[in-house]
């Protein structure tokens, strides 16, 4: 079983206000669920939020990098999921404002269908 991290559980505890929010541990850190809903990431103890190209800007205007990793060629990778700037960090309701970009995305992608549904 994967630990529990004591930042992951600050997070859930200050994001509450927005549903009910799950962590589960996966690739070394854990995904975040809001009522079910991916919307962010925690690595190393970074929170990142899902962000596409409506909401990209804003990231981008706070200097905000994307979530990067090492593929096994040494090659850097990155995904769409951005960190807050350290003022949403030390405000709850900065926090919860920028959380709600994460769900927002989250809520505009595409759904993926289920393998096992029947071709009709």
């Amino acid at each position: 079983m994967a630990k529990r991290s004591e930042y992951v559980d600050y997070l859930l505890g200050e994001l509450a206000p927005l549903g009910t929010l799950r962590a589960k541990a996966m690739f070394g850190g854990f995904g975040v669920y809001c009522d079910e809903l991916f919307f962010a990431i925690v690595v190393d103890d970074i929170f990142y939020v899902k962000v596409d190209d409506l909401n990209r800007p804003r990231f981008i205007a706070a200097q905000l990098a994307p979530f990067t990793y090492a593929m096994k060629d040494g090659r850097q990778q990155s995904m769409s999921y951005y960190p807050l700037p350290e003022s949403a960090l030390e405000t709850p309701s900065e926090l919860i404002d920028w959380a709600k970009e994460g769900i927002a995305t989250a809520l505009r992608a595409p759904k993926k269908s289920s393998r096992n549904t029947e071709k009709r």
